[in-house]
């Protein structure tokens, strides 16, 4: 498989028992509304912020840099409500980024979508895989969920002037 693996994206941040059983689905074979969420080459900042009929804010619960490689791991909130409608971890070359877009980044105050459309950059999203997930408690204290439930996610990069600069793990509120 090309693209982002999920197991490097979850070691960032967890132990092995975090990592959630996972089936890799078509998207065709995902459910509405997550397939109108999911498959498509959009920003999921703006998908959300569409979908759930306002802004969202980022909340940074981890993050860490290795010389230039930044990653961290967020949920995104509607700014009216506060409800939590994503999860997400995210693999950066901060090296392919401008200072000024570098230092939005690491400022952890916006989401990364948000980043690259205001600061203009030239970006691809590539979806590279699709994702059924079967929430343990980890996944369950994402979204504050209080019995298991069915998630649906998908791997992607992000192309940063042509250049395959962000390796993503974007999973939707259930």
């Amino acid at each position: 498989m090309n693209g982002p693996r999920l197991d490097e994206l979850f070691a960032l941040f967890a132990g092995p028992d975090d990592h959630p059983p996972v089936e890799y689905i078509d998207g065709e074979d995902m459910p509405q509304p997550y397939r109108d969420l999911l498959v498509h080459e959009h920003h999921m900042t703006v998908t959300m912020e569409a979908f759930h009929g306002g802004p969202v804010n980022v909340r940074v619960l981890d993050f860490r840099q290795d010389g230039s490689r930044y990653s961290r791991k967020i949920v995104l909130a509607s700014r009216d409500t506060g409800k939590i409608v994503q999860f997400g971890i995210v693999r950066i070359d901060l090296d392919v980024t401008t200072p000024e877009v570098r230092a939005a980044i690491v400022a952890r105050q916006t989401p990364l979508g948000r980043i690259l459309i205001e600061h203009n950059v030239l970006r691809r999203i590539e979806p590279t895989a699709f994702l059924r997930i079967h929430a343990g408690s980890e996944q369950m204290a994402w979204f504050g969920l209080t019995e298991p439930s069915t998630l649906y996610g998908r791997l992607a990069i992000i192309h940063y002037n042509e250049q395959p600069a962000v390796e993503l793990l974007e999973v939707a509120a259930p």
